[in-house]
């Protein structure tokens, strides 16, 4: 009798007198809040059940009923950590929709089929030992309030937080707030945080995810990051792996210590929705990763990692990115072939249209930029570093450090280190590219389809071909923008097919003879064709150009490490710095940066301009734009030095590739 008098007192205060007040059933560790004017009729029955909002309570589970003036946000549900225990608030509304379990710090919450509208889950406090996990059909949005939460011993998931709906998650990691996660270490889970449908993050907290088993962040469908700081300190496989797409709007992502690639997005995933549902979106499926803003500083240390991995496009239109790989290559049992790291790499093109890049790679065989299609630079600043030995693997023998011959090797046994390389074309069409690379056989821009350049600024320094098309038969064209190569033990730019210069700027340095400045391959028959533009060459052309529109001069001595005019029609066009002399002009050397090594005053200097060249030697040079980090300038003023003596370049020096 004493129950069923407090319940009807409960009752007639809710109903009744105290509209404004809240009816709190507690049933366990878990809380119902139920608003006066919503409560309606509460049905008891058989003395044992009590129905409020179509939500039955077995009166034998109910701790506690009181009232008072909580109040209470429609579909809501906060869950509070606190050490070994967790608490969960129910908003009176979704009650009825939701089966909730609590164990400790672990709490598993089943949405009904029925539920129709969309439940807030916000979660806070702090557990060594909890988790939330979440299942369910309809989208939901989770709230990070200050959470710290460690799955140590896994109940449901061993993740920290798993949420099952294949539905659209947004994931608000609120103002102000800090967040940690941790998944268990002797779990299954694919992520510390998982959700099964496609999350979207935003606000302006900060949440770090630490990933024991396999991945920090995972989803199976799309994701999205807007606003939000997410830190990953690390996993043991990806720092966010997501099937579909993935696009960053804005925000910050800070990614360090995983085994694996940085970003990864799938063009597809096993974990689809649980109603078997895609998104209305243009780009389902695709693979795609979207960078659109937002800064993102990614370091790798995994073999054969990718800082981002797509097997769609990969395409950049803002932001500031950082990326570091240090893992050395790995050999490919499946493809039979080595494999290698890379900043950037995507199964498809990767286009970069605007933001600042800084990419670096300092393993075996490592990459700035690797796609298996086209590279398009449209705008932004690319700056690649790429340090790393020759990596050769031929499926039984390793050696991360590959000094031999590789003439007669198979081209699958090895991988160097490349600033860009493109199985389709490279096509630059503005912005900015500088690239720098050391080690056996380390190219600084290489298709093996073709190269297109008509705007943009282009620097490369490289220990090999400084610019390369692989492909036999294929073209390099030059027509425009400002492009600079210098190669320390080979030619500044090689074509093995036909090489087109037909406007820009072109500075082009090679090693020594019988290497050249400018490369076509004339053993296939095909030729370098001079037509326009400015050139500045320390090397010979290939042997057999066809040069017209314009005149080609050379000299056969100059001083090195200085300051030239060069000037057509006696209108200056460019301020340039020679190499300096160096042991590479006689062979060894290595990587050294702008104004320094390749070529020496053994090699000609060759001067192509519309007019009539003339070039002028230690010349004082101020004001202008400089280009190619310091190496050239355009518009300057120029005072002092004294001429250069030019006579007519004969463009029959030289076997095919300027070889004797």
């Amino acid at each position: 009798m004493k129950k069923i008098f407090s319940l009807m007192i409960c009752a007639l205060a809710v109903c009744g007198w105290m509209k404004a007040q809240t009816l709190n059933i507690e049933v366990g560790q878990v809380t119902y809040l139920f608003p006066a004017e919503q409560a309606g009729v509460m049905n008891y029955t058989d003395g044992s059940t009590l129905t409020v909002m179509d939500k039955v309570f077995a009166l034998a589970e109910v701790g506690e009923m009181y009232v008072n003036e909580t109040s209470v946000v429609d579909n809501t549900v906060s869950v509070v950590y606190n050490g070994g225990a967790a608490t969960v608030f129910v908003a009176g509304n979704v009650a009825k929709y939701l089966i909730i379990s609590v164990s400790g710090a672990h709490v598993n919450i089943a949405q009904s089929e029925d539920v129709a509208e969309e439940i807030t889950y916000t979660l806070s406090g702090s557990s060594e030992d909890g988790e939330l996990y979440v299942s369910g059909s309809y989208k939901a949005t989770v709230e990070l309030n200050g959470l710290t939460l460690t799955n140590a011993k896994p109940v449901t998931s061993g993740a920290a937080v798993h949420i099952q709906n294949g539905k659209r998650i947004k994931v608000k990691v609120l103002e102000g707030t800090s967040n940690t996660l941790v998944d268990a270490a002797n779990g299954s889970q694919k992520g510390a945080l998982y959700v099964k449908g496609h999350p979207e993050f935003s606000g302006k907290g900060t949440l770090t995810v630490t990933g024991n088993v396999k991945h920090a962040i995972k989803s199976g469908e799309y994701m999205t990051v807007k606003d939000a700081t997410l830190v990953v300190k690390s996993a043991a496989g990806d720092g966010i792996n997501c099937g579909q797409y993935f696009l960053m709007k804005s925000g910050v992502l800070d990614i360090s210590g995983v085994e694996d690639d940085g970003i990864q997005c799938d063009i597809d995933d096993t974990d689809v929705g649980s109603t078997g549902e895609t998104a209305n979106h243009e780009d389902e499926d695709s693979g795609n990763i979207y960078l659109e803003g937002g800064q993102i500083t990614i370091n790798t240390a995994g073999i054969a990692a990718k800082g981002v991995k797509s097997e769609g496009d990969l395409i950049v239109k803002g932001g500031v990115i950082d990326i570091t790989t240090t893992g050395n290559g790995k050999w490919d049992e499946e493809d039979v072939k080595t494999k290698a790291a890379a900043c950037l790499g995507s199964d498809a093109k990767v286009v970069i249209s605007g933001g600042t890049l800084t990419l670096t790679s300092t393993g075996a065989g490592g990459k700035g930029i690797n796609c298996d299609a086209a590279f398009e630079l449209a705008g932004g600043d690319v700056t690649i570093v790429t340090k790393g030995a020759l990596y050769y693997h031929n499926g039984t023998t390793e050696n991360t450090n590959y000094t031999g011959n590789t003439d007669n090797v198979n081209s699958d046994y090895y991988s160097s280190s490349k600033g860009v390389k493109a199985d389709g074309a490279i096509i630059i069409s503005g912005g900015k590219i500088s690239v720098a690379t050391a080690g056996r056989n380390a190219e600084g821009i290489e298709s093996k389809t073709s190269i297109l350049i008509s705007d943009g600024e282009v620097t490369v320094n490289s220990y090999d071909d400084g610019i390369n098309v692989g492909g036999d038969g294929s073209d390099l064209i030059i027509s425009g923008g400002y492009v600079y190569s210098r190669a320390m033990n080979n030619d500044g730019i090689d074509g093995n097919g036909n090489v087109y210069v037909k406007g820009g700027l072109v500075y082009a340095i090679g090693s020594r003879d019988p290497e050249v400045a400018i490369d076509a391959n004339t053993e296939e028959q095909k030729k370098l064709y001079v037509q326009g533009g400015t050139i500045i060459a320390v090397g010979k052309l290939e042997g057999g150009a066809s040069i017209t529109g314009g005149t080609c001069k050379q000299a056969s001595s100059w001083t090195a490490d200085t300051w030239h005019a060069l000037y057509d029609n006696g209108v200056l066009v460019a301020a340039f710095k020679t190499p300096e002399k160096s042991s590479s002009s006689s062979g060894g050397g290595g990587n050294r940066p702008p104004g320094g090594g390749g070529g020496s005053s053994s090699q000609p200097l060759v001067v192509y301009t519309s007019g009539t060249p003339t070039v002028s030697s230690g010349v004082t040079v101020s004001g202008g734009t400089e280009y190619f980090a310091g190496v050239a300038n355009i518009g300057g003023t120029v005072s002092g030095g004294s001429s250069v003596t030019l006579s007519n370049y004969s463009n029959s020096s030289g076997g095919p590739g300027g070889r004797p």
